[in-house]
């Protein structure tokens, strides 16, 4: 089980970021205070990500790490949040700016198909190491088409999301007129 476990933790943060955009959306509008949702975010930030660490050193399960001594670690931790906290603003914005409401169904997907492939280009240039943190090359051993292939599946379902919508904002076609009636010689 323990192999797996990666896994578990793997369908929660899926779980928690896919309804993520929903829940935001309905709170900002709830609210009627995209500011307000956001704060609300803030808040939650600061119990799950600042008090359950403090409570997990102050209990000794895990050390204290020296963030003086380790200025990169502790800076490019901190743009994490920061990149993680402008991307929760801007979902708020993007469901704020919709024209339609129906339109916000369409947040997710795009934002949720944008950013694993951001992710895996980044992931594949940037070499990071303490002595190099700006290092960024190809890697030496090229993935395998499977990952190629799994850009692409991304890609082209993030263009059917974005064609099924153009297709559900159509005008309906006209129905044709109706065939006169055709008289029977009596």
């Amino acid at each position: 089980m323990q192999r797996f476990e990666w896994l578990i933790y793997v369908g929660l943060a899926g779980l928690c970021w896919g309804t993520y955009v929903p829940l935001i959306a309905f709170g900002g509008k709830e609210l009627k205070s995209r500011y307000g949702a956001f704060l609300c975010v803030g808040v939650a930030y600061v119990i799950v990500a600042i008090l359950l660490p403090v409570g997990r050193f102050v209990l000794d399960f895990e050390k204290w790490p020296d963030f003086s001594a380790k200025m990169t670690g502790t800076t490019f931790a901190t743009l994490a949040g920061v990149a993680g906290a402008i991307g929760a603003l801007c979902v708020i914005f993007a469901n704020a700016a919709a024209a339609k409401p129906e339109d916000r169904i369409y947040i997710a997907p795009l934002i949720f198909s944008l950013a694993p492939v951001i992710n895996t280009l980044v992931s594949l240039i940037w070499h990071p190491t303490s002595d190099s943190p700006a290092s960024f090359s190809l890697p030496h051993k090229s993935p395998g088409w499977e990952l190629y292939v799994g850009i692409l599946l991304v890609a082209i379902g993030a263009g059917l999301v974005l064609y099924s919508k153009e297709s559900a904002e159509a005008p309906p076609k006209p129905s044709p007129p109706p065939a006169p009636a055709v008289s029977s010689p009596s």
